[in-house]
């Protein structure tokens, strides 16, 4: 069975994002990029997968400038067989990056399709369930628990309840959740084999898709600095302050 992998190139979680001056976007010049946090969750369950004998390949696969290329590389160092990018300096949205994995599935053919719940840039929380809809393919999301047994998969998620445990024919799309393993580290030995392993590259254009924005940016601020704490010296008075000053949040 061939695993797809969608990984996405993102401010590094350890770092304090910074809006720019202009308000225009991100400040990404000198930032420190990584893979989005839960790909590397996803990365982490396929290469599982295939240890366990489940999956025979799998294909990292990323949208994006050339440095993605990056991303993609350590994702072949944690374990991944070959990798994918598709070329743009377009910005992308979640629908034109889920019309380019359907344009990537219906080329690669895998049976699986594993990514990230969401982006720690935008939180979209979107691209997985259009990819889903597009393919006409069943799907999970927050996956916290994956079971392959022969055409079927069994996906345990999170909701708001508890937890709910979903059957479904493969092929399928499955986004991951935070609880569903703890990535790896790349080891030297593999980050020197990653150095080997195939990476093509590609162009929208050349999968027939258009992926120019829906959507404008008019502006991007900072939140608000929240307002330091203040110390009462009774009941009285704490009683006095929520009623009167305290804001009621609709």
């Amino acid at each position: 069975m061939k695993i797809l992998v969608p990984v996405k190139r993102v401010i590094d979680y350890n770092v304090k994002a910074r809006v720019k001056a202009d308000g225009s976007g991100m400040e990404l010049a000198n930032v420190k990029m990584a893979m989005n946090p839960f790909d590397e969750i996803a990365v982490e369950e396929a290469v599982r997968l295939k240890e366990a004998g489940v999956a025979s390949e799998i294909v990292a696969v990323s949208c994006g400038e050339a440095k993605c290329q990056e991303q993609l590389r350590q994702a072949l160092a944690l374990g991944a067989d070959r990798a994918l990018l598709v070329e743009t300096t377009v910005e992308l949205q979640p629908l034109a990056v889920a019309k380019l994995l359907k344009a990537i599935v219906d080329r690669e053919a895998p049976r699986l399709v594993i990514l990230g719940k969401q982006a720690i840039d935008d939180d979209a929380n979107q691209t997985g369930q259009m990819l889903a809809a597009l393919l006409d393919w069943p799907q999970a999301t927050f996956a916290s628990k994956v079971a392959v047994r022969g055409e079927e998969i069994e996906v345990t998620r999170e909701i708001d309840g508890g937890l709910e445990t979903l059957a479904m024919t493969l092929p399928a799309v499955v986004t991951t959740d935070l609880r569903l393993n703890e990535p790896r580290y790349a080891t030297l030995p593999n980050i020197m084999k990653a150095k080997k392993k195939p990476l093509e590259t590609l162009t929208p254009a050349e999968l027939g898709v258009d992926v120019a924005p829906r959507l404008a940016t008019l502006k991007v601020e900072e939140p608000p600095a929240r307002k330091a704490g203040v110390k009462v010296a009774s009941v009285a008075e704490l009683v006095d302050k929520l009623r009167h000053e305290a804001k009621v949040i609709p």
